[in-house]
């Protein structure tokens, strides 16, 4: 069987134009490097080498195999480099796991994370809450962004910011004069719902059906932005996380208002697995994270930037 090491010691000599000189240039004796020759000849049923020559000349087989050979070792040398570039994060791919709403979370770090490795390929794929966890340990995904901390021994987790449910309505809406409303008062409402599965939205329900209370929904779509856009067009108010919509508050174009009952923040979560097979990319966007959050929760703006903290989010 030929070997690599075979067929490098094959291209030094073929280089070198000498077994004495291919031995000191690859540190080893030239019985080693006559055996390697002899080997390789062996293997491919030919003379290399014209032994009667002085100049090592090549036999017609010598020549072909060097084409080749000089292929694998070009080959060699690249994998080399790309191995090293996935160790250097200069290269690589990281496999996110998002749901509609977390992807407002992860955008940002995705920011300073391109800032520091513009080479790394980021691939946000739409993961559904309850199968975050699952897809991380199958590997199917480097990181998940989850609202909870998920119970899986063999998974950690980075807090990379909080956040809160709100209801949002139009600047004009009878309720945008309001600080705060009951999930009574927001049940009454022309409700727009975002039907994609949640824990979120099962802990809403549920919190309805326990108060016997109506739930008015008019409206559901598949898309965060196309509630706030139906909002927008006043076909409705919307229960949303606050994150998903801070354009839109910025420019006054939405109203959030608090709801007492859902006041607990939720904190917004990295996940991934414990285990040291985790690609050089994907530590380096865990990384990224931990900075980010300085050891506690960051809270970002809509630019992508840290903003300063505040005891009390703004409306």
């Amino acid at each position: 069987m030929m070997t690599f090491e075979d067929l490098r010691v094959f291209c030094t000599v073929a280089a070198e134009r000498s077994f004495s000189r291919a031995a000191r240039k690859l540190r080893r004796t030239q019985p080693a490097v006559s055996q390697a020759i002899r080997r390789l000849e062996q293997t491919v049923g030919e003379r290399l080498i014209d032994r009667s020559s002085r100049d090592g000349t090549l036999t017609d087989a010598g020549q072909l195999l060097l084409e080749y050979g000089g292929r694998l070792m070009h080959l060699a040398e690249e994998a080399t480099q790309a191995v090293g570039a996935l160790r250097e994060v200069r290269r690589g791919r990281v496999l996110v796991g998002a749901n509609d709403g977390a992807v407002y979370s992860v955008l940002p770090l995705v920011s300073a994370f391109r800032k520091r490795h513009p080479d790394v390929i980021i691939d946000v794929r739409r993961v559904p809450s309850r199968q975050m966890a699952q897809e991380i340990l199958l590997r199917s995904i480097d990181v998940g962004v989850l609202t909870f901390k998920p119970p899986e021994r063999e998974l950690q987790s980075v807090v990379i910011g909080m956040d809160e449910l709100v209801v949002l309505v139009r600047p004009d809406h009878e309720l945008a004069g309001q600080t705060q409303v009951t999930l009574e008062t927001f049940g009454q409402q022309t409700v727009v719902a975002h039907n994609d599965p949640s824990p979120t939205r099962d802990q809403v329900l549920r919190l309805y059906e326990q108060r016997h209370a109506p739930l008015n929904i008019r409206l559901s779509l598949s898309s965060l932005d196309g509630v706030k856009r139906a909002v927008s067009m006043g076909l409705g108010v919307a229960l949303l996380p606050r994150r998903c919509a801070l354009d839109e508050l910025e420019r006054g174009e939405l109203i959030a208002i608090r709801v007492p009952e859902l006041r607990t923040p939720r904190q917004v979560r990295l996940v991934a697995r414990q285990d040291a097979a985790l690609s050089h990319a994907a530590r380096a966007f865990l990384e990224t994270a931990r900075q980010a959050s300085g050891g506690e929760p960051p809270v970002v703006d809509r630019s992508g930037r840290q903003a300063e903290r505040r005891s009390q989010p703004e409306t």
